[in-house]
């Protein structure tokens, strides 16, 4: 086997450890594993980056739906349950969603 020949593999072992390495990023932030190791592997380093750098949507301050009650991150400007166009809220209806619990803590 030449230089040239070994050296394609490098690069692939290099984008799969990449894409490894988005995907559990990803992952931890609710998204897709698949998905980010898809855009690690295509993309190394443009998609770890990425990753890092994507909201973590389990850590957005929520907030209720005036009309119909319904929870929902302080982003959404429009209720996806009842169509309402929501406004910026006083701040004590804002709260922090809960943490999550890891697997092997215990509480």
């Amino acid at each position: 086997m030449g230089d040239n020949e070994r050296m394609g593999y490098e690069w692939i072992m290099i984008a799969v450890a990449f894409g490894v390495a988005t995907g559990f990023v990803g992952r931890s932030k609710g998204g897709s594993f698949l998905l980010w190791l898809a855009v690690g592997t295509v993309l190394p380093g443009f998609g770890l980056a990425a990753a890092v750098l994507t909201r973590d949507e389990q850590r957005e301050p929520e907030r209720q739906c005036p009309n119909c009650r319904n929870t929902v991150k302080l982003y959404v400007q429009i209720c996806p349950r009842c169509g309402e166009e929501l406004y910026l809220p006083d701040p004590s209806e804002v709260r922090m969603p809960p943490a999550k619990k890891r697997s092997g803590e215990q509480g």
